[in-house]
């Protein structure tokens, strides 16, 4: 056991700023002896010792200082300090009295840190050139709050750099905020090469902790480098892998320069050099060729300009359009056609792949395959147009076609007229006549009236509005069409719609007659039956039993009487009448 007063402290205790420091005073005392005071103090700035607090068997005494408020004290009488700040960094000191065993003391650093935030890092926004004749700014790293003040690094792709004399230099600067906390940031220097445009930077944060070396690591960066072109690369952009007549075509210069060159486009004109740049868009390299033809093949060539050095670099690209041109068709015989003449169309074309042909009707339906097309015995009513379709099988999309119409000549045809035709004197009707021809004919009427013609598809049509007159209504009218190879002419015969009318009302009256005369008969029959004439029920069936020769005669005088009946009916439908009656 020990023979003498014992005070146990730690010598240094951490704490981070804003929490709650905690001072132990453990003391050993022979012969388990109670102590006579104990006091706390604080060295201050000057090296005293000030007094917090004098704690004896009757109680505790609080000195006033700049502590007072977040001070207390626990049950073990250790030393508690609330809401730490950078300026509680000082040393305590515990102090026992114990009578006879003499005073003794020691004391615990109080260390204050604050770990510092993660550090903000800011490349370059500037872009920087390789060709820079001073060492460049590559990022700057900033991190505020911390205590005490971190070390920075820099690292390069993972690596750590270090400063080297006229190459990689690094600037730093410590702040001591009203706080007491400090912000720390350091500058990067160091020249680029054009490898760097893929580089990545941080920085890193180095502090102390509890005896650990701790480190805290910026996001990675980039920065923008400026570098004068290597390679140049023009290509032809097109829909379609093989470039046709019509399309749209795109000329793309590439370059791997940054930023990207100055670029001018240029066509070859026989021996020099057409400038086509207006066709591109502005501060790009790319050159828009709308609805190319074939006067648009050719050589192309882009050239750049990088305004960091001046350097020029040029590329060019051979344009090939596909193209069909000069599509004809050739008539055989080609004097004019007339209806049940033969003939032959043939087409042709130009161009530098090869061509199918293939024939159409205004329809747009194939008729044949090949460039040949032969019709036989033609009429009007055939269809006149054709259409020869040239195509090209190794250029999908690549087609042209050609219209040829056909004027088939002959004498005119009356294909359609309005006869017979029902009117009634004094009526205003239309006389209609529709024929076929080529030349185009003329329409004549052998009366007067109003004339209207129109065509109909291949057909002319002719309308004559004309009052019914006496002399019209017996002769009818005709319909003349003529040119001048023939002549064809119809008759437009009229009926009277009244005459047969009357017709009509004689067949009614005819068939009202006959229907009252069978009425008539069915009455009499009647009346002979009820006088006992004409037996009927039991009795008429005994009287068939009779005789054969009476019988026949019964039959024969009822058929005869009904067909004279049914003699007169007809005669009379006929307008005979009166002879039946006298029979």
């Amino acid at each position: 056991a020990a023979s003498k007063l014992e005070i146990s402290m730690p010598a240094v205790v951490e704490v981070e700023v804003g929490s709650t420091a905690r001072l132990e005073c453990n003391f050993y005392i022979p012969e388990n002896a109670s102590y006579t005071y104990i006091d706390w103090f604080y060295v201050d700035r000057s090296n005293r010792q000030v007094r917090l607090y004098h704690i004896t068997a009757s109680g505790v005494l609080e000195d006033d200082s700049d502590f007072k408020k977040r001070l207390s004290l626990g049950e073990d009488k250790a030393l508690s300090l609330s809401a730490v700040t950078v300026q509680d960094a000082r040393t305590f000191v515990c102090q026992v009295g114990a009578g006879s065993y003499g005073v003794g003391e020691n004391s615990t650093e109080l260390s204050v840190y604050k770990v510092p935030q993660t550090p903000e890092i800011e490349p370059n926004s500037g872009g920087i050139s390789v060709h820079s004749s001073e060492v460049p700014e590559i990022a700057k790293c900033v991190s505020k709050n911390s205590f005490p003040p971190p070390n920075i690094t820099w690292h390069k792709n993972g690596e750590q750099l270090h400063a080297q004399e006229n190459e990689v230099t690094m600037q730093s600067t410590l702040t001591r905020e009203s706080s007491g906390l400090y912000t720390v940031s350091s500058t990067l220097y160091a020249p680029v090469t054009r490898e760097d445009r893929h580089s990545r930077y941080h920085c890193a944060l180095h502090y102390w902790l509890r005896g650990q070396k701790l480190a805290l690591e910026s996001r990675g960066v980039k920065v923008k480098i400026f570098y004068p072109s290597e390679h140049l690369k023009l290509q032809v952009v097109s829909s379609s892998a093989l470039v046709k007549e019509g399309d749209n075509v795109t000329l793309v210069c590439e370059a791997d320069g940054n930023p990207q060159p100055v670029f001018s486009f240029f066509k070859k004109n026989l021996n020099e050099w057409l400038d086509v740049s207006s066709l591109a868009e502005p501060e790009s390299g790319v050159l828009n060729l709308h609805d190319v033809n074939k006067s648009s093949n050719g050589t192309y060539k882009c050239q750049s300009l990088d305004l960091d050095d001046m350097s020029q670099r040029e590329e060019a690209v051979d344009l090939i359009v596909n193209y069909i041109e000069g599509v004809r068709v050739k008539m055989e015989p080609s004097s004019a056609l007339r209806e049940g003449d033969n003939v032959t169309l043939s087409c042709a074309a130009h161009s530098p792949v090869g061509l199918k042909y293939q024939w159409r009707d205004e329809k747009g339906k194939k008729l044949v395959e090949g460039n040949q097309l032969v019709l036989k015995n033609l009429t009007f009513e055939n269809s006149n147009t054709f259409s020869c379709k040239v195509m090209a099988p190794s250029v999908p999309g690549l087609e042209q076609s050609k219209k040829v119409s056909l004027a088939v000549e002959g004498k005119p045809r009356i294909v359609a007229i309005s006869s017979p035709l029902y009117v009634r004197q004094d009526e205003v009707i239309n006389l209609t006549c529709k024929a076929i021809a080529f030349p185009r004919p003329t329409v004549q009427w052998n009366i007067n009236g109003t004339a209207h013609e129109y065509m109909d598809n291949q057909h002319i049509a002719s309308n004559l509005t004309v009052r019914v007159s006496h002399d019209l209504l017996q002769a009818g009218a005709m319909c003349r069409v003529s040119n001048k190879l023939g002549v064809s002419e119809k008759h437009i015969q009229l009926v009277d719609q009244k005459s047969t009318a009357e017709s009509q009302g004689v067949i009614i009256v005819a068939i009202i007659v006959a229907i009252l005369v069978v009425a008539v008969l069915g009455a009499v029959i009647y009346f002979l039956h009820k006088k006992g004439k004409i037996p009927c029920g039991r009795a008429g069936k005994q009287d068939i039993t009779k005789p054969e020769a009476r019988k026949d005669k019964i039959v024969v005088e009822v058929k005869s009487d009904k067909l004279s009946e049914e003699a007169g009916l007809l005669q009379g439908a006929n307008g005979e009448k009166r002879a039946a009656a006298d029979q």
